[in-house]
């Protein structure tokens, strides 16, 4: 069982570091394309999959979104635990109570990622044994030819620019967002459903290993793994039934940016006009700079609605969207104290109360100025939650940072 090119060393020089960027590269262009599926694909990888498990292969039903599936009526009934799972944890399970496809479609599926991983990690162990944490940062704050050259272990930087860079743009960045709006929305879960093209972050970490020739396998473990490749490369997600399976179509519309001083590539959802995906039938998610939120953030952000909104994520990426002075003028929120921030000479922390009737637990806003300047010109003003107990701005700023106000009134200029 060796990879495609013969049985090698785990040395990762600067060719196969290249060939694993490119590799990466179009790993994440799979799954960000807006592209109609390759319905003839799709449907022969799930097809393959059924035949895996000795069923039949299902009759196929495309909707254009996942949104299809929120329907009162959907396509193909949810998978729910049932019988099948109360019998599969008991001693003397009943052979009559055969589990749902969905479920011996996730037995397959775990069971060969825990094989390869079994494999990858015996290959590359006597090298992760030496990575610090040091090394950790080395591969992530440089580009992946730099770090390389720079010493740092090429095995470390496949890890960095391959494993962590497509998890991040594609599962956090894009299928946590939709899964989350699904979810929202009244979806159920959404486990015993696979994701197509939001799948290529971990289909891409065994492809781009075994393009290089260190990935041991065997020829069925290559043909179920082709499969999830056809899928990854073909549709959206889909949703296996016992004689039905339904396929989303890709989104027709996807919105990203650069995640800034990422040097490995990533992406984020982001757009400042309208929903940052669509899909064909209306169903859409909204995003700004990789926070997924609700539609009026993006359209008519409001004080009364930020004030409402419990998510701090949301609530933060809301009032950065009309700016913060202009939040706190709205809201009418009280100063509490101001003080020379000694992290960034020449401007000031202020420490407001917050509506913490609204927000719950009783908190505290410091308003503090970025230590550099944008690409614009300016200086970003951003708002920290801080505990209401706090009555320095500095010891506020301090606390944010781990650190005593004194420890932080000693501190160089701030970023």
């Amino acid at each position: 069982m060796n990879g495609r090119n013969g049985p090698s060393d785990p040395i990762i020089d600067l060719l196969a570091l290249r060939r694993a960027v490119q590799a990466r590269d179009e790993w994440l262009d799979h799954g960000l394309s807006t592209a109609p599926a390759d319905r003839a694909t799709a449907e022969h990888a799930i097809s393959g999959l059924y035949r895996l498990l000795n069923r039949e292969p299902p009759r196929f039903t495309w909707v254009d979104s996942p949104g299809a599936m929120l329907a009162p009526d959907p396509p193909v009934a949810p998978v729910v635990p049932g019988p099948w799972l109360r019998d599969a944890l008991a001693l003397d399970p009943d052979p009559d109570t055969a589990p749902p496809v969905a479920a011996q479609l996730a037995t397959l599926v775990s069971s060969l990622r825990r094989t390869l991983d079994r494999r990858i990690d015996q290959r590359f162990k006597l090298w992760a044994s030496r990575f610090s944490a040091r090394d950790s940062a080395a591969a992530r704050l440089q580009p992946p030819e730099a770090a390389l050259r720079d010493g740092v272990n090429g095995v470390l930087l496949l890890k960095t620019t391959v494993d962590e860079s497509l998890h991040g743009s594609l599962h956090d960045a894009v299928r946590a967002p939709l899964r989350r709006a699904f979810a929202q929305q009244g979806g159920g879960p959404s486990d015993l459903a696979w994701f197509g093209q939001h799948d290529a972050h971990w289909v891409a970490r065994y492809d781009v290993v075994d393009r290089l020739g260190l990935l041991p396998i065997s020829g069925a473990e290559r043909y179920q793994l082709d499969l999830w490749c056809a899928l990854a490369r073909s549709c959206g997600w889909w949703w296996p039934g016992e004689d039905v399976c339904v396929i989303s179509e890709r989104p027709t519309a996807l919105h990203y940016e650069p995640v800034p001083n990422d040097a490995h590539g990533g992406v984020r959802l982001h757009r400042d006009h309208g929903p940052a995906v669509v899909f064909a039938d209306g169903w859409c998610v909204h995003a700004l700079h990789g926070t997924h939120v609700p539609a009026w953030v993006v359209s008519v952000p409001t004080v009364e609605r930020i004030t409402a909104e419990r998510n701090v994520e949301v609530r933060r990426t809301a009032i950065e969207r009309i700016g913060w002075d202009a939040y706190i003028d709205r809201a009418g929120l009280r100063l509490a104290a101001e003080a020379p921030d000694p992290g960034n000479p020449g401007f000031s922390l202020r420490l407001y109360d917050s509506p913490s009737e609204e927000w719950g637990t009783p908190t505290r806003v410091l308003l503090a100025v970025n230590g550099s300047v944008e690409r614009d010109g300016r200086r970003r003003k951003y708002g920290l939650t801080v505990p209401a107990s706090f009555d320095d701005p500095v010891a506020a700023a301090g606390w944010s940072y781990g650190l005593t106000g004194t420890l932080y009134a000693r501190l160089a200029r701030r970023t």
